[in-house]
């Protein structure tokens, strides 16, 4: 029997395996750091000491991993339907539209817990939308999804330059970027959920919308693994051929879930747009969309995994900030290698050590 049919505990699944990868992608990364001449552990040191050692850090470590759960679920949802979803940099690009335009429009009448539905909606929305034609073209003439999805991320970028060049941007002003939000379309920061802990928020952005992520996490566990329709999406995701014999819809189930998947990506927007800078600016996904593919395939596709992944790629990023001022030598590119270190590990050669481990395991339980 091969290796990859043999079941294993989920403690090994879900547990085992990729604490694993994870410290190979470490002892690797260490490797990396010692050969420029500093010291893997002062160095891993550093990392956890800016990403957690305080208030401000664990502030942008999780606003980091705010935008890294919406669009690890926008993934995640795809994959479980079977489609692979490239398009979440787009999708949330054009979901900054729709908050921006409520926040906007809402911002000088109305507070902020008023506005918030509304951008919550608006950016689903936009994002849902810029799904909506590859989703169609994989339903109903079988353009693959990969291909399409890729192909709007620039098309999107492209018109989201003209309309803050040519429309939003504040007469006067060179920068690309639409007026400043009045308090009431700004989202709120987050200072008491540090201050339970005896820390100080300080300069970081960590705003409402992570609590919105968490409660999208559950949403998605219940529309998964607990409705009709979750259902129909895992039997298309396992065997379209399965589900077509049982009367399942391939292009009504292709369509719902992208339109999902590009809402969910939508809504990253609200965590840079209303929450970090209270304005939309050009590029303010920056490469969230791509993370999001790595984050959802380290947590295995489960919005409690996918959380789990975030929180280590927002200690990646804030930590890393932190290592390069107080080392130097260690330059953001070196960071970046990490990073690359760790989703190839983790989601690559995710599956690298289990032949290994289901031999030690049949070896121990005798089956």
């Amino acid at each position: 029997m091969s290796t990859a049919s043999v079941p294993l505990p989920a403690w090994i699944n879900y547990g085992l395996i990729p604490l694993l990868n994870l410290f190979l992608a470490f002892f690797f990364s260490g490797l990396v750091v010692w050969a420029i001449g500093e010291s893997p552990f002062e160095a891993l040191k550093l990392l956890l000491a800016g990403a957690l050692g305080r208030g401000e850090g664990i502030g942008f470590t999780l606003f980091y991993a705010t935008s890294f759960i919406f669009t690890g679920l926008s993934v995640a949802v795809a994959i479980h339907a079977g489609l692979f979803n490239i398009g979440s940099e787009g999708q949330a690009y054009l979901g900054g539209l729709g908050a921006a335009l409520v926040a906007l429009s809402l911002d000088r009448y109305v507070p902020w817990y008023v506005t918030m539905p509304f951008a919550i909606i608006g950016s689903a929305l936009f994002g849902a939308a810029c799904a909506a034609i590859p989703a169609w073209l994989q339903a109903k003439r079988g353009s693959h999804i990969v291909i399409t999805t890729i192909m709007f991320n620039f098309i999107v970028s492209s018109l989201m330059n003209y309309i803050l060049v040519r429309v939003l941007i504040v007469p006067g002003k060179m920068a690309p970027e639409s007026r400043t939000f009045l308090e009431g379309g700004q989202l709120p920061k987050l200072d008491w959920l540090i201050g339970m802990f005896g820390g100080r928020l300080g300069a970081a952005p960590l705003n409402f919308s992570f609590l919105v992520a968490l409660v999208m996490c559950f949403l998605v566990w219940l529309l998964i693994w607990r409705t009709k329709l979750g259902y129909e999406m895992r039997t298309l995701g396992h065997s379209p051929t399965a589900a077509s014999y049982a009367g399942m819809r391939y292009a009504r189930i292709v369509m719902i879930t992208m339109l999902i998947s590009g809402g969910l990506a939508g809504m990253m927007a609200l965590n840079p747009v209303m929450g970090a800078s209270a304005r939309l600016q050009i590029e303010f996904v920056g490469g969230a969309g791509f993370v999001g593919i790595a984050v959802s395939l380290m947590g295995r596709n489960h919005p409690a995994g996918i959380i789990l992944a975030a929180l280590l790629f927002g200690v990646l990023y804030q930590g890393g900030a932190e290592l390069s001022f107080d080392m130097p030598t260690i330059t953001r590119d070196m960071i970046v290698v990490i990073q690359g270190l760790v989703i190839l590990f983790a989601g690559a050669l995710e599956y690298m050590l289990r032949p290994a481990i289901v031999r030690v395991y049949q070896q121990i339980s005798g089956k």
